[in-house]
């Protein structure tokens, strides 16, 4: 996979305790890397780190990305290939209550990764990893492409924003003209959904909360559509484009913004999802409005044309068999209380990744 290339090379993964930093350590260790993890805490128990982490790191530094200093002795001591950034405060409605956290982690926090590299002049590749609520939401119908507006009206949306804007100026001003550097692209994905993904107030976590809990799933806008997306399919565009832009030439047109986002089909409204999520864990939900609820938009897509036509790259898996995988993985750790939810996890990418091949997924057969 992947043209082999991740295996033996050391791969640093910020924000490795998160739900998709987890998937990626888990899914680079796989593929034969020595992978570096670089984070807070779990932000969350229960979380997938706490499954994954004593097997998939050759060493680890709990560091705050807006740490100048360890963040620099970190990267000297880990010398990466690649690195997959991943370290960012990921929730809306947080940037409601921690704004100056918010905007300081993701835009200030992607600086300081850049400076580091280029002032060690570092010839590593770099992905960042940006979402698709870095456009300027117009609620427009048709998907947004990379040469869209960037902006957002929440200070969340507002920060991944600039998070972009950061590395195009780091790479247009440093990278681009120093021949020590590397090459540096960003990749947006959609509305992430997969086992393992315990964040409050996303709507996935929060059905399996309240169905654990056998009470009613409590939704704000099920109108509100959205693509949603397995975890592994946008990482397997993530890995593709790393592994890609490694063996690019300096300046290739793979350094650059890349949505990696699910069919059109997969463009649904909350309730929708909802109630594919009840087919398979019977439940109730209601329609629960709050006067004091944030903004949140009406509709958001993603282009991926980009991605096919530099990349080769498509999504693997169906909007009904992302939901019936990511309940699987859900169900199997919490209601068959599965003792061995490593090894569970090892073959769900095991699964993605046949079925991909099946499809004849450029990156699973290259």
């Amino acid at each position: 996979m992947f043209e082999d290339y991740y295996r033996g090379k050391k791969v640093l993964v910020t924000g490795h305790t998160g739900f998709k930093g987890s998937w990626l350590s888990l899914w680079l260790s796989e593929l034969g890397a020595s992978v570096t993890g670089l984070g807070l805490e779990a932000p969350t128990k229960p979380n997938l780190y706490e499954i994954i982490g004593s097997n998939c790191f050759a060493r680890e530094t709990r560091c705050d990305i807006r740490d100048l200093e360890t963040l620099s002795d970190c990267l000297a001591n880990a010398a990466p290939d690649v690195i997959f950034h991943m370290a960012a405060q990921p929730l809306v409605r947080r940037s409601y209550s921690d704004p100056l956290v918010t905007f300081e982690t993701n835009a200030l926090g992607t600086a300081h990764l850049l400076e580091v590299i280029r002032r060690a002049e570092m010839a590593c590749t770099i992905v960042v990893i940006a979402t698709d609520k870095c456009y300027e939401n117009q609620n427009w119908e048709q998907p947004y492409s990379e040469t869209d507006a960037l902006g957002g009206h929440d200070v969340y949306s507002m920060s991944k924003a600039a998070a972009e804007l950061v590395v195009q100026s780091w790479r247009n001003s440093f990278f681009a003209p120093n021949p020590k550097l590397g090459n540096v692209a960003s990749g947006r994905a959609g509305n992430v959904i997969g086992g393992g993904d315990y964040a409050e107030d996303r709507l996935v976590p929060d059905c399996i909360r309240a169905l654990l809990a056998a009470r009613p799933i409590e939704i704000r806008n099920p109108n509100a559509t959205r693509p949603w997306q397995h975890v592994l399919d946008c990482l397997s565009g993530y890995l593709w484009l790393g592994a890609r832009l490694a063996k690019s030439e300096k300046n290739s047109p793979l350094a650059s913004a890349f949505n990696f986002g699910p069919d059109p089909q997969a463009n649904q409204p909350v309730s929708v999802v909802v109630r594919e999520l009840l087919r398979l864990w019977p439940g109730e939900w209601k329609h629960f409005k709050s006067d004091s609820a944030p903004h949140e938009a009406g509709q958001l897509n993603l282009a991926i044309d980009k991605a096919a036509k530099l990349l080769g790259w498509h999504p693997t898996w169906n909007f009904p068999e992302a939901i019936d995988q990511t309940v699987v993985w859900y169900r199997e750790r919490h209601v068959s209380k599965s003792p061995d939810m490593l090894r569970f996890s090892r073959d769900q990418i095991s699964i993605f990744t046949a079925a991909a091949r099946k499809k004849g997924a450029v990156w699973a057969t290259a």
